[in-house]
């Protein structure tokens, strides 16, 4: 009779020990969140749909958090009846919420809808900001945005400032400031828009007093048209700013050196290979992106290039360090090759003070279970990865909220919305997103879609799988046709 070597022994212990392990993350990977709803729709006038709120995008400094939204979303022509907010200063324990001041006619405004807020704090002037769009259902021409001031850490909010001439139909503002101290443009702050009754046609305009006034909008060289382009600073002050071309094609990009005076032509990073997501979601390809503590770029977009035939997205990653030269589009390993599910509209987010091979990434999404569902069946959940060491591996996978049945939130022209993406902040370097839940709908009742946040920040699981060296499937293409029409937040066209 013969008995296994101690080492044989040792080594099946071992193996033993991994497989429990992978249960054990497996297990917190099915695991939901405690969730803290942060604020509701406190609108009640015609037309919109009450109560909902989507699209949040969210900044933070220190364990200051704060996050804008769309209050009372319409279906037809876009926009909202305000943009609501929520400030936490200790961390995301509690929160200050409500709806800003003189956006639209509901909130003391001249607008009669507002869209696509988007955060940014100004650490030089000690001045949190928020950019608004504004949205006229007759299509009357406005200026490109509404910019709301907060100097008392975003508790409380001023009347906006606007700027700019008026366009035919400005859309989809971003804005971000410089915040390193030693950068030669600290205390730019930049705001950018495109002209979608010209094309798409990209603008920018930068601020030097904390959003007080903004120079006159600039295009970039060769008039490039471009949709949801973020603007993000390097520690040397060159701005690299990040989007898609007008037709939801290709990722682009394009860089300033002089504090925002001139920007260059576009630079492909990547054409978009996509699926549309089943149910009638709401679905643009928006990339999210977040630079490190040395400058790096990173880029997150969805896409079906690495999934046989093209039905289902999973999230890929692009980075550079000067905005020209991008690195081979990878995989972000969230599932099998993401075939047991379709994931989309990321939300990326990075620690501050990481850098290069210890960056620390956090990314939320929204994706189905079933990737092939009907408009009645479709379950949307939000989940939320991580990566310690700048993307070469990742964690698995948290399910933050599951089982959101499409029909639960507002409809639109082009979809039904939880919104065109999403976002998070880090407190302490953990990281806290901010998501609408949608909860049932009694059939002639009020919608019940809420901003909420973990109700502690969440724990990342430690860093498990790599999608280093997968290649994307040979010939690899979307599954319908390339839009006839340039993309647009607030349009009736669905192509």
């Amino acid at each position: 009779m013969s008995f296994p070597s101690t080492r044989a022994v040792r080594q099946s212990i071992s193996n033993l020990f991994v497989l429990l392990v992978v249960m054990a993350f497996c297990l917190a990977a099915q695991a939901q969140v405690p969730l803290t709803q942060i604020s509701s729709d406190p609108f009640t006038n015609p037309i919109s749909d009450h109560a909902t709120e989507v699209e949040a995008a969210t900044f933070f400094n220190g364990n200051t958090i704060v996050t804008a939204f769309q209050q009372g979303r319409y279906t037809g022509n876009g926009g909202s009846s305000d943009n609501g907010f929520a400030t936490s200063t200790d961390g995301g324990a509690t929160w200050t919420s409500g709806s800003l001041p003189g956006l639209t006619v509901w909130s003391g405004g001249t607008t009669p809808r507002i869209s696509d807020p988007a955060v940014a704090y100004d650490a030089k002037h000690n001045v949190w900001l928020v950019a608004n769009l504004e949205v006229y259902p007759g299509g009357q021409a406005s200026q490109p945005m509404l910019v709301s001031r907060s100097t008392d850490g975003g508790l409380t909010w001023n009347n906006p400032v606007s700027f700019g001439p008026t366009y035919p139909k400005p859309d989809k503002t971003w804005m971000s400031c410089d915040n390193n101290s030693g950068s030669p443009r600290y205390g730019n702050c930049y705001a950018e828009w495109d002209d979608n009754g010209s094309g798409d046609i990209l603008y920018f305009a930068v601020s030097t007093d904390g959003g007080l006034t903004f120079a006159n909008p600039v295009q970039p060289a060769g008039g490039p048209a471009d949709f949801g382009v973020q603007p993000l600073s390097q520690p040397s002050g060159k701005v690299i700013a990040v989007g898609a071309d007008a037709f939801d094609s290709n990722i682009v990009a394009v860089t300033s050196n002089d504090g925002g005076a001139t920007f260059t032509a576009n630079v492909h990073v990547s054409n978009i290979t996509f699926h549309h997501a089943d149910g009638g979601l709401r679905d643009l390809v928006l990339p999210s992106s977040a630079v490190d503590a040395a400058g790096t770029v990173y880029t997150v977009w969805q896409d079906c290039r690495f999934i046989s035939g093209c039905t289902g997205n999973t999230l890929v990653m692009s980075t550079t360090t000067d905005g020209v030269t991008w690195s081979a589009v990878t995989r972000i390993p969230i599932g099998f090759r993401g075939a047991h599910n379709d994931v989309f509209l990321p939300g990326l987010a990075i620690a501050p003070g990481t850098s290069g091979k210890s960056a620390h990434l956090g990314l939320t999404y929204y994706f189905y279970p079933n990737r092939t569902c009907g408009v009645l069946n479709c379950q949307l959940e939000e989940g939320y990865v991580s990566s310690h060491d700048g993307g070469a591996t990742w964690s698995p996978e948290t399910t933050i909220a599951g089982a959101m049945n499409l029909t639960w939130f507002p409809n639109t022209t082009q979809g039904f919305m939880p919104g065109d993406y999403e976002s998070l902040a880090f407190v302490n370097g953990k990281a806290l997103p901010v998501l609408a839940v949608a909860q049932p709908r009694v059939k002639g009742a009020a919608w019940n879609v809420t901003m909420n946040v973990p109700s502690s920040p969440l724990v990342d699981l430690p860093d498990t799988f790599s999608a280093v060296g997968e290649l994307p499937i040979r010939n690899a293409h979307s599954d319908h046709p390339s839009r006839t029409v340039p993309v647009c937040d607030s349009c009736e066209e669905k192509d």
